[in-house]
């Protein structure tokens, strides 16, 4: 069901059928929603105050088992007000987010990420292993830093692997490359990092803004 094209549609015919009381009526209830909705964000920016200010604490129950690994798109003119970045860090540091994954197109968290690693006293996650280790466990947070470069190379370098293996003999058959593929290739070059669990997106667009596409299978986004 269109939730706008039958609105629209059902006010059509209460215009055409000239009766001031359905007319009347109608504009009532889409004052009474409208104000609902006025009501809603002014009782949801109320409850943001007080959480921000200290007054409430509702992400004390918070529970963090499905967030292990949390992903952060941010776009790169926001990546650079360092300031407003460590105070997002901090708040995720508070509820117990230990491992995030930090990106940007152009780079600028990396160039960055001494003060952030210095800041919350810990070190830049290793690509080759991602196992836990039990001495960073009692770190503050671990980081990985990404940028569209990043992407760009991994897939640049897994597609001309399997060239290499399935092209480059003549003689050879020639599958129909599928995600399988395209994933073995990525492992083979050591680019096996770990799929975010959640990934928070500040941009001024709705999409993942270059983050790795292949990383992103089973990550929700927001």
């Amino acid at each position: 069901m269109d939730l706008v094209a039958v609105p629209q549609k059902f006010f059509r015919r209460i215009s055409q059928s000239n009766s001031i009381v359905l007319f009347l009526l109608w504009h009532a209830v889409h004052l009474i929603i409208s104000v609902l909705f006025i009501v809603r964000e002014i009782l949801r920016a109320i409850e943001n105050y007080l959480i921000t200010n200290g007054y409430v604490k509702t992400y004390t129950n918070i529970n963090l088992q499905r967030v292990k690994y949390l992903g952060i798109v941010i776009d790169s003119d926001e990546a650079s007000n360092t300031s407003k970045v460590v105070e997002l860090l901090e708040w995720l540091s508070a509820i117990g987010v230990k491992k995030i994954c930090l990106y940007d197109r152009e780079g600028v968290l990396k160039k960055s990420k001494a003060v952030f690693m210095e800041r919350f006293g810990s070190t830049e996650i290793s690509k080759d292993n991602t196992t836990a280790d039990p001495l960073m466990s009692k770190k503050r947070m671990d980081f990985e830093f990404v940028s569209i470069t990043d992407g760009k190379e991994a897939v640049a370098k897994a597609a001309n692997l399997l060239f290499k293996e399935y092209y480059v003999d003549g003689d050879s058959e020639k599958p129909f490359f599928t995600e399988t593929h395209l994933t073995e290739a990525l492992k083979s070059l050591g680019h096996v990092e770990p799929d975010p669990d959640l990934l928070l997106i500040y941009g001024p667009v709705r999409c993942h803004l270059g983050f790795p596409a292949w990383r992103l299978r089973y990550t929700e986004m927001v």
